[in-house]
Parts: structure tokens; sequence; C-alpha cells
């Protein structure tokens, strides 16, 4: 297999290789979903130009994204919105790293898998039998409290 590299650094794949499986390589994004984006700093031009300069933006993001990231998972036990507060501070790595953007793509993958799982029918009406079941559920067990006790809060049964 032959690759070049761009004037950026990217390893640029020739589209013989890219097809010769028949489609695109496993993990690659479906190509009826558009181009994704180019992966690599997001910084402008001038802050790439001064590796010093562009070192210190990258500690600038790391650290901002770590104490978003900090926060959500904190929140995951504290009130607050955990996980979308995470998956914020992943954002904010994405810009400046790699390694955040493959994470990010991954999970929007997974998660637009799952969102087309749960569109399926048979899993819909699973969902919906499940859904009649615990409510039945929960009405018999509220009539049995409700035939022993009557209207009265659990914290004043006194027997």
């Amino acid at each position: 297999m032959h690759a070049e590299s761009d004037e950026r650094g990217r390893v640029v794949v020739p589209e013989a290789v890219r097809n010769e499986a028949g489609g695109t390589p496993e993990g690659a994004a479906d190509p009826a979903a558009g181009p994704e984006p180019e992966l690599g700093s997001r910084a402008p031009r001038f802050i790439k130009a001064s590796r010093p300069l562009h070192l210190s933006w990258q500690v600038g993001v790391f650290v901002v994204g770590l104490a978003v990231v900090a926060a959500g998972v904190s929140m995951l036990v504290l009130p607050g919105p955990g996980w979308l507060v995470i998956f914020g501070g992943m954002a904010i790595w994405a810009t400046e790293f790699v390694w955040a953007q493959l994470v990010l793509r991954w999970t929007k993958r997974k998660v637009t898998e799952a969102a087309q799982k749960a569109l399926d029918p048979k899993v819909r009406r699973r969902n919906m039998i499940l859904t009649a079941v615990g409510l039945v559920i929960i009405v018999v067990l509220l009539a049995i409290y409700l035939w022993k006790f009557g209207i009265v809060m659990p914290w004043n049964i006194t027997e």
C-alpha cells in the first residue's frame, strides 16, 4: 500500500486502495452520511504558526476541557446533566486533539446505531410490552397499599 502525506501531515490513501475491498475501510464514515470533518487542530492559523504559542494553546484547551469533564463527572452524583457536560468537555478537547475527535466520532456512531435499533418495530413492540407490564405491576402494588393502609403517607403508618 502506498500512502502519501499532504502539506498538513495527514495521510492520503489512494482511491484504489480505499475501494479494493468493495467499499470504505472498516471504521470509516459512511459516504452517504457526507464528509466527516478532518482530524487535527482547529486552532487559528496565527497560533499554529508559532510552536510555543500553539503548545500554550493546547495546554489551555486541555485544562479547560479537563475542568468541564471534571464538572460533568461530579454531576453524575450531584444534580445536573453529567453525561451532557462530559461530552461537552470532550468536544472542547476535540477542537485540538485527534484522540478526542476519534472518541466523539465513535460515540456519535454508537448513538446513531442505538437510535436506529430503537426504531426497529420488534424492539419498539418489546419496549411497549415491558412498559405496560411495569405499569400494571406499579398499579397493583399501589392498589394493595391503598387497600391495606388507605390514603396515609408511609411515614405516618403505625402498625
